[in-house]
């Protein structure tokens, strides 16, 4: 990616002109209101991308969700003193992954993180439930680290579906299958309002939504 960037430059590309492509890309239509009914409903909403910190930021600013995620775990994105932008790693390229993960990144270490982090906080009765939604390759190991108590979402026909299909023995989490942006909302919000319901009946009393969190990838 920081090869590429440096290609763009070459060609006269400044910042201001990647930042109005971006501005101009294509969101799936039904992704921006699921996140903001997610959001609204409680969720505490992450992102795990192995794209660039500059490019998402960019991107969710202009779609007015940014302040919707409490989390991006990405590759960091500067410009340096040219005014060039510059990405680096997430991980080191020696991240030891056997899964199909690119070498600057392995979203699996990223999801035992963020248990290891909620075991710590919440104990094990009490663990945060993750639902996860992928579309790539990169996307297969951190579903292979997901409970049975958590969701992941794959995008039919894509990578991510096609890797777990084939190996659906290995996989824990409940799978719900989504195609476009109106059914992802749909199997979303209704996963949800089912987690909700088991937090109440296991409680009887009012609901802590922070109890479930979703994981977006790019």
């Amino acid at each position: 990616m920081d090869t590429m960037m440096k290609e763009i430059h070459a060609r006269g590309k400044t910042m201001q002109d990647i930042e109005q492509v971006l501005k101009r890309a294509p969101v799936i239509p039904g992704v921006v209101p699921a996140i903001k009914a997610a959001h609204a409903l409680g969720c505490d909403l992450k992102i795990v991308s192995d794209a660039n910190l500059f490019f998402v930021e960019t991107i969710l600013e202009h779609s007015g969700i940014k302040d919707c995620f409490s989390e991006i775990n990405i590759n960091p994105s500067y410009v340096d003193d040219k005014g060039k932008l510059r990405i680096r790693p997430y991980h080191d390229f020696d991240h030891k992954c056997n899964n199909p993960c690119p070498p600057n990144m392995c979203k699996g270490l990223v999801i035992e993180r963020m248990q290891a982090a909620s075991l710590a906080m919440e104990g094990n009765n009490n663990m945060k439930r993750m639902i996860y939604l992928g579309d790539g390759a990169g996307d297969f190991c951190p579903s292979l680290m997901l409970k049975e108590q958590d969701f992941v979402m794959p995008r039919k026909d894509f990578p991510m579906w096609k890797l777990m299909n084939e190996n659906r023995q290995l996989i824990k989490a409940k799978i719900h299958g989504w195609t476009d942006g109106e059914e992802l909302q749909h199997i979303l919000l209704r996963i949800i309002e089912a987690i909700t319901t088991i937090e109440e009946k296991q409680i009887l009393s009012a609901v802590d939504h922070s109890k479930f969190q979703t994981i977006y990838s790019h």
